[in-house]
């Protein structure tokens, strides 16, 4: 197909690839150093830092103020990018806003926001190597005490992807005016001397004032959520302020999740938090046993938003001819994913525990146990 064609559906960018000054090749950011470094050379160079202290990390940005909310498909449109270290031309995704060539290896970091949308303000650098991430998984399979043993000689990482992936944090002052019953349990004895449990019901209405600092909510459609939540938490408090040289030698996408469709996501978690917290709340304050028709409206007000960039390794192992995925946090190494299960080890465990429960059985009815 020629460029021209191209053009006609696919938008060129502009790109920045960091290059060597000792031998030409991509300079990648190193997490072991904390720098980007050559990994042909041995060059390294220092990433560039804020002019202050003030602006090291990422600053929260003022909810209301932002104008470019709306969400974006992932896949729908397409750019072109030519490699201006081999000339090949790649077909990307319109929201990644950094790749690596297939061909050559060379970095590509595009532009960070585009047309309507918002560019990152904070980012959690690599400090998990690739070295340390397969490592963590070997420890991670071997834990896995239904897989099989087969798996766990055999299961090797295939090679790590490192991806930043799109994050909103939303920070937020809550007022909730709530209403229940809590309940008080009380024993009482009848005439016979059997014993009941009875409870006393009382009302109670309060506010309940929580301040939100940071809730995360994914930006991104793509990944396995489950898998995710496995991996988590981020310390999103050590967020630095974006810098592009964090990005080389890694895959980063742009949001998909928009920031009004993220705080609403957002709202519907807190609520059930708040729903938790309020429950616990009430107990504790009255000294109760239950708590029932919890009922609350919440007002949010000094809503702030970050939108940072987050690391993970990805990668996936083959066992009988079935490709288990997993994730390795970049930040703090904890690993999460699928595993395959051994029928006859579950078999085993289930015999076992019944032998264990015919072995209490037999206890109490000789009258070992009471």
């Amino acid at each position: 197909m020629s460029y021209e064609r191209q053009e006609e559906y696919l938008k060129e960018v502009d790109e920045h690839d960091a290059k060597c000054p000792s031998c030409g090749a991509s300079i990648q950011f190193n997490p072991a150093s904390g720098k980007l470094s050559c990994p042909y050379c041995g060059h390294e160079e220092e990433v560039v830092k804020p002019a202050s202290p003030e602006e090291l990390f990422a600053e929260e940005l003022d909810f209301n103020q932002a104008e470019a909310r709306k969400s974006f498909e992932w896949g729908k449109d397409k750019k072109v990018v030519i490699c201006d270290a081999c000339a090949a031309e790649m077909i990307y995704d319109v929201l990644e806003v950094a790749n690596v060539c297939p061909y050559c290896g060379s970095n590509h970091v595009m532009e960070a926001a585009a047309e309507n949308s918002l560019e990152p303000n904070g980012i959690i650098p690599f400090t998990v190597t690739k070295e340390q991430a397969n490592s963590n998984f070997r420890q991670w399979i071997k834990r896995k005490w239904f897989a099989p043993n087969e798996a766990k000689r055999s299961a090797k990482a295939d090679a790590f992807s490192g991806v930043y992936l799109p994050y909103w944090t939303f920070d937020s002052k809550t007022k909730s005016n709530y209403t229940a019953r809590y309940g008080k349990n009380r024993t009482v004895t009848d005439k016979d001397g059997k014993t009941r449990t009875e409870t006393d019901w009382y009302f109670t209405s309060r506010t309940y004032e929580r301040f939100i600092d940071d809730h995360l909510v994914r930006a991104s459609k793509r990944y396995n959520d489950k898998i995710l939540k496995q991996v988590e938490p981020f310390g999103t408090n050590q967020s630095l302020t974006f810098n592009k040289d964090f990005l080389h030698g890694y895959v980063a996408e742009r949001y998909s999740v928009g920031l009004k469709e993220g705080w609403e996501q957002a709202k519907g978690e807190i609520h059930n938090q708040l729903r938790r917290e309020i429950d616990r709340h009430i107990r504790n304050r009255h000294h109760a046993d239950k708590v029932s028709n919890l009922q609350f409206s919440t007002v949010h007000s000094k809503v702030k938003y970050k939108y940072i960039m987050l690391p993970l390794w990805l990668s996936s192992f083959k066992y009988k001819d079935k490709i288990y995925q997993f994730m390795v946090n970049g930040q703090t190494g904890k690993v999460g994913g699928e595993s395959p299960i051994s029928p006859i080890k579950v078999a085993f465990a289930v015999l076992l525990g019944l032998i264990a429960a015919g072995i209490v059985y037999y206890l109490y009815q000789e009258g070992y146990i009471g």
